[in-house]
């Protein structure tokens, strides 16, 4: 039962909570041993509390995740996990991590209760409207940002970057869907009720919007963000994101893939070479200062 409930938990799904060290990270701040343990700490709650969420979003789906080809084989609703066990896990989950956020800060609190409230409603109505259930998706991410810029107290955080997260949520989030509509084929309705609403072309047209306008806005932060240099050297990392972006859409629209985002992200070794660079690049160029400085 230990493993079922641990599997059901999606330990796998905690990477998406590493949006919590943006806001350190991007105001330069990770050397700051006391943000950086608060953050680590901010990290750790949100996998808890996200993994209370997927808890209760498969108690919610158990009947439908048995018509799913793939779904079905999750603890609930293969009969590996018994529904009692789970509401037992979800309770206790939300009743230490909720407080717990609260204790570390309180405005990080707030945005942990933000988020728990929102997944509990996309649970049980959001995830079933149209469009609303995508934007539900990318509130999360932002929401996340949030929570991460809270607890590390940043000042010099890029707005661009909240509007960054969002349109690369909903990007993630609407290949999702186009995936599920082609695996899920006639019976997708009966799967999910916002997904009879969604078309492939429609999709498709979403996605092409949501693609170029996340291009732009990461652009506009790389030239306007208030800590990084004047010599624009983030512009390096443009390129960097437009493949990045090439190569998920090649996975999705010629490999067929996008269940899950991070078996994808994990999955594509040209994808996490690209990642690394980036991360490489954009590293040096915020913290290249301080290194400087340091070996001064």
């Amino acid at each position: 039962m230990i493993p079922a409930l641990f599997k059901a938990m999606r330990p796998k799904q905690w990477a998406k909570n590493v949006f919590i060290f943006a806001g350190i990270v991007f105001d330069g701040r990770i050397f700051d041993l006391r943000r950086l343990l608060c953050s680590l700490a901010a990290f750790a709650i949100f996998c808890l509390i996200s993994s209370a969420v997927y808890l209760l979003n498969d108690l919610a789906d158990i009947e439908k995740d048995r018509q799913h080809p793939v779904k079905r084989h999750r603890p609930l609703a293969s009969g590996a996990l018994k529904p009692a066990v789970a509401w037992i896990a979800t309770s206790v989950l939300f009743a230490a991590m909720l407080p717990l956020a609260f204790v570390l800060n309180t405005n990080f609190g707030w945005f942990a209760l933000l988020y728990a409230v929102t997944m509990v409603a996309y649970s049980f109505v959001l995830k079933n409207i149209v469009i609303i259930d995508v934007m539900t998706i990318a509130a999360g991410f932002v929401i996340r940002v949030f929570a991460g810029t809270a607890v590390a107290q940043v000042t010099r955080f890029s707005p661009w970057l909240y509007i960054c997260t969002i349109l690369l949520a909903l990007f993630i989030a609407i290949n999702k869907r186009r995936h599920e509509i082609i695996l899920l084929a006639a019976g997708a309705e009966g799967h999910r009720a916002s997904l009879q609403e969604y078309t492939r072309e429609y999709v498709d047209i979403m996605t092409s919007l949501v693609t170029s306008t996340v291009i732009a806005a990461y652009s506009f932060y790389t030239f306007t963000a208030p800590n990084l240099p004047g010599n624009h050297a983030m512009m390096l990392t443009i390129p960097l994101v437009i493949y990045g972006i090439f190569r998920y859409l090649y996975l999705i629209h010629v490999k067929n893939l996008g269940g899950a985002p991070e078996d994808i992200a994990l999955g594509d070794v040209p994808l996490m070479i690209d990642m690394a660079l980036w991360g490489l690049v954009s590293g040096l160029v915020i913290y290249w200062p301080t290194i400087r400085a340091y070996f001064a």
